[in-house]
């Protein structure tokens, strides 16, 4: 049985017939005129005007049609599809005068013969910008709107349906900004018949623009767009279209904005970086709640550093790795290895950078744990990388509170495999991602970290390999982050629980935070703690606040559950801040400390090694080896 769908003939047909004699008509205008003007008082005979008319029709229509301009779809036309017009008809008219003259006919005057053709052309041109506003405004329910419906009928031979009014069922908008991108999501939905959303007004507060419409949308100031007028205009949604909006006057809006009813949307970037992403009407997201502007840091520098690299990033699958691996994929590297030992996150991403760049990156994956030191020399052996980037670690402080021997493992032991076979196969930089829970750590897993960067620091004192590590705070969208966990608890109806009012914490977004990391690791001598000035701290009682408001849903609680094991009300970056250096970079500063010697080193993991069968005996020893380890109660109680 055929089951293919039969291809609509008729109607495309119909409207290629519909322009053509529309075309035909204007030329017969012109035609008209030519004979008017030529025939009165006997200028030229009947034979000399037809054959004039025959040979322009043939010129005319001829280059059109061999040009493909009846081929082109004018509703969705562009500016392309005119200037290949505008091409057509200019070639026909040096035809025209070079046939003119080889015919033995009385001659025209050229520029009595251009201005009938700029006639032609221009009612041609008119008839197809006509057809195609048709297309865009023929579902509006204004007059304009009906008069539109009804020229797309004489168009289409009455083929295209309309409803009374066909924006019943779609979603009345108000877009914030009347700039390009503004009007670029205008006549995005106009175009579209399948899109939800309809634009009913702008809001902007440029004097140039308010007062006035566009496409027949008028441009409310900001001033005056008060909840009554919008009610007026039947607006369900607010998108905001200034991608230029500083972050405070956005959120203060958007309160506005949400405290009369409104549904809140952006139209902007998606947060992940991917050769030819588009702006998307989409909701608020975290990037959006985000305290602070985001910081962009790569420059051409860092990009000359990675470029023609064999880059291995452990981890590479993780929230950071992966970002880390879609930043590197845009500096031209020779290679990226992932390295993860869970196989769906990292396959994702394979897939996804495989098509976003279509087969031009080399990225390989390798399912295999950092504690699997043969596993992971089997990996180094086949690739022999230019650079290490180590993400991989075990981050929940709750977990690892539970789980001490294997936070120990995997977080020190782990690194210090990575770092040891980046010397064994003469891998010339070791990146290592840390925390500021490293900083006077009062849980196990801020410990360990601490203990990774005298690892990393003691290494750097061999001088084989050239090491760096990279402090951050708190990751906005991160899996396990306090950001999923606040939008699952306001889905399900709250309440919303955090541990403390008091607590605050630095944030950043998680392109932030790799571009951190690849900046400092490009410019790293050997043995720098790198810290971002990561502005002023949030407080997580006012995340959730604000992730409520802009929820539109009423009547969630937020409640205090009390502090988790290890957990302190504040984090810090630096351990002495009297020893901060700073770099070119205004945003990365450097923390100068004496690394531990070698012996040192050993010393340390060899008590570590020792305790490693018992939970008790390991956070006992995680105290001696690192000596900034306090308990939770010693630092918050002198928070208060």
């Amino acid at each position: 049985m055929n089951t293919k769908r039969p291809r609509q003939k008729g109607k495309k047909f119909s409207v290629k017939l519909s322009l053509g004699l529309f075309d035909a008509l204007i030329f017969a205008a012109v035609v008209m005129v030519l004979f008017v003007y030529y025939r009165g008082g006997g200028k030229m005979s009947m034979y000399a005007v037809l054959t004039h008319s025959a040979l322009a029709a043939v010129c005319i229509f001829g280059m059109r049609i061999g040009m493909h301009i009846y081929r082109q779809i004018w509703r969705y036309g562009g500016i392309q599809c005119y200037i290949l017009m505008l091409l057509a008809d200019g070639c026909a008219f040096m035809l025209y005068l070079m046939l003119s003259y080889l015919i033995k006919i009385p001659h025209i005057a050229v520029v009595r013969i251009l201005a009938f053709s700029c006639i032609n052309l221009l009612g041609a041109l008119a008839i197809r910008m006509v057809y195609r506003y048709a297309y865009k405004c023929g579902n509006r329910d204004d007059l304009l709107g009906r008069v539109m419906r009804l020229m797309l009928k004489v168009f289409t031979g009455g083929r295209v349906r309309t409803e009374a009014d066909p924006n019943n069922s779609k979603i009345k908008i108000a877009i914030i900004g009347a700039g390009s991108v503004g009007i670029g999501l205008a006549e995005d939905l106009w175009q579209n018949p399948q899109a939800k959303y309809i634009p009913r007004c702008f809001i902007d507060n440029d004097p140039q623009k308010v007062g006035r419409d566009i496409h027949g949308v008028s441009v409310l100031d900001e001033n005056d767009a008060t909840f009554e007028t919008l009610r007026s205009h039947q607006i369900q949604e607010v998108v905001f279209a200034i991608p230029t909006m500083s972050r405070t006057r956005k959120m203060e809006l958007v309160e506005y904005y949400k405290k009369a009813g409104f549904a809140i949307k952006v139209f902007d970037f998606p947060a992940m970086e991917i050769p030819g992403r588009k702006r998307q009407l989409r909701e608020f997201n975290i990037e959006d709640l985000l305290m602070r502007e985001q910081k962009e840091l790569i420059d051409d520098k860092t990009r000359a550093y990675y470029q023609g690299k064999k880059i291995l990033i452990t981890g590479g699958g993780g929230s950071i790795g992966s970002e880390l691996c879609r930043q590197l994929a845009k500096m031209n590297p020779k290679q990226i290895i992932v390295v993860d030992i869970y196989e769906n996150c990292a396959y994702d991403l394979q897939q996804g950078l495989t098509f976003a760049y279509r087969g031009k990156l080399d990225i390989r994956v390798e399912i295999v744990s950092i504690t699997n030191k043969k596993g992971l020399a089997r990996v180094f052996e086949e690739y022999r990388p230019d650079i290490c980037i180590n993400a991989a670690a075990h981050k929940h402080v709750p977990l690892m509170e539970k789980n001490c021997i294997e936070a120990v493992e995997n977080n020190i032991f782990g690194t210090l495999n990575v770092i040891q076979l980046c010397e064994e196969y003469g891998c010339g930089r070791f990146m290592m991602v840390s925390t500021d829970k490293a900083v006077n750590p009062t849980n196990i897993m801020g410990a360990t970290k601490r203990m990774c960067e005298m690892v990393m620091q003691a290494y750097s004192t061999r001088g084989k390999v050239q090491c760096s590590a990279t402090r951050f705070g708190n990751v906005l969208g991160s899996a396990g982050s306090v950001i999923p966990l606040f939008k699952r608890q306001i889905a399900a109806g709250g309440p919303v629980t955090l541990t403390d009012k008091r607590i605050i914490r630095y944030f950043m977004t998680i392109p932030e935070a790799s571009q951190l990391v690849l900046v400092s690791g490009a410019m790293a001598q050997n043995g720098e703690l790198f810290v971002l000035d990561m502005g002023k701290p949030v407080k997580i009682y006012d995340l959730a606040r604000n992730m409520i408001q802009l929820s539109g849903v009423q009547g969630i609680e937020i409640i205090e559950t009390g502090l988790r094991p290890g957990e302190k009300l504040y984090e810090e970056l630096l351990v002495k801040s009297d020893l901060l250096e700073k770099t070119d970079n205004d945003l990365i500063f450097i923390e100068k400390e004496e690394p531990v010697t070698m012996a040192q080193l050993e010393e340390k993991l060899s008590m570590l090694r020792d305790a490693i069968t018992d939970d008790a005996q390991v956070r006992k020893v995680m105290h001696q080896v690192v000596p900034t380890f306090k308990t939770p109660e010693e630092v918050n109680r002198a928070v208060g």
